[in-house]
């Protein structure tokens, strides 16, 4: 009974749930397996993003800059594997530069004292400037070569039954899990978000806190742009335009506190499918794309509404 009673409590779980038999009522090609990987496959992505906005929010920041990290990393990604530089040298490279974009993110917060807001807000217009200057407003191709063939499996193969990128989705929830549930930093990280000044005087650092939690979010954005780089087999100047959206939709839909200090790696992996099942489902019924999107801004309205509702009766 104590775990029927805990299901219960948990409201993104019985929204997923609601959700899905809505949706197999609604269109019965929903619940069948080449679907249900489709829709995994889809979710990487935005639950990989996700996941670094989880470390983000936590802290009562935010991270605008990860749709741009995506896409330039994605760039960078695609025209190292057109010219046949090892995969492993490009996954290495890609992650590392997403890495640095956040550290610098953290960086300007914590040594120029800027809002996260306006900080990754700044970083986004620069990187897309960026973008546009090294794609010259043109598709990468990653071309045709070895290298490249080994780069597109990361994006389309099977391992069994499973496409890679959902294998690759879970390891990146089950690391952050037990970083936040199991390290120091875990804790320092929900310490900061619950209240800073608290975790300041009692002598953590929470500047190197922002550090971490930033080059978090700047790895996962890069990871999310060499998956659909290599889903695509291209880097387009657009890719990660409004992906930011989704993950923070993904993360308060999950449970997490934009004030920060409340959420958990498991409800942004529910937050991320209940996303996903939203726009298969908008799929299936053959909605147009803009509708979708009004589709997904109220979600988001909605998911702000409660988040804002739950805080005020606490």
């Amino acid at each position: 009974m104590t775990t029927i009673k805990k299901l219960l409590k948990n409201k993104p779980l019985i929204v997923l749930l609601a959700a899905s038999v809505v949706v197999a009522i609604i269109n019965p090609r929903f619940l069948t397996w080449g679907n249900i990987l489709t829709v995994l496959r889809q979710t990487s992505i935005n639950a990989v993003i996700a996941t670094g906005m989880t470390f983000a929010i936590l802290i009562g920041g935010i991270d605008l800059s990860v749709g741009s990290v995506l896409g330039f990393c994605g760039a960078i990604a695609a025209a190292m594997i057109s010219s046949g530089i090892n995969v492993f040298v490009v996954v290495i490279t890609a992650l590392m530069l997403g890495t640095f974009i956040g550290f610098l993110n953290g960086t300007l917060i914590t040594a120029g004292r800027l809002q996260p807001f306006i900080a990754t807000l700044g970083t986004v217009t620069l990187l897309r400037g960026l973008i546009l200057v090294f794609t010259k407003g043109r598709p990468i191709s990653t071309g045709s070569t070895g290298a490249s063939e080994a780069f597109g499996k990361i994006g389309t193969g099977f391992i069994g039954p499973i496409p890679i990128p959902v294998y690759i989705m879970i390891v990146v929830f089950i690391l952050a899990y037990y970083i936040l549930n199991h390290t120091r930093i875990g804790r320092y990280i929900y310490a900061t978000g619950s209240n800073e000044e608290a975790t300041i005087y009692s002598g953590i650092k929470t500047s190197r806190v922002k550090l971490f939690v930033y080059s978090v979010s700047g790895m996962t954005a890069a990871l999310a742009g060499i998956l659909i780089t290599a889903r695509l087999g291209s880097a387009q100047p657009t890719a990660g335009a409004g992906y930011e959206l989704d993950a923070i939709a993904a993360v308060v839909l999950g449970g997490t506190s934009m004030a920060g200090g409340v959420g958990t790696i498991a409800g942004t992996a529910i937050g991320a499918l209940i996303i996903g099942i939203l726009n298969n489902a908008l799929n299936l019924m053959k909605v147009p794309s803009y509708y979708q999107d009004v589709a997904k801004g109220i979600v988001i309205l909605a998911a702000v509404l409660l988040d804002r509702k739950q805080k005020l009766s606490r």
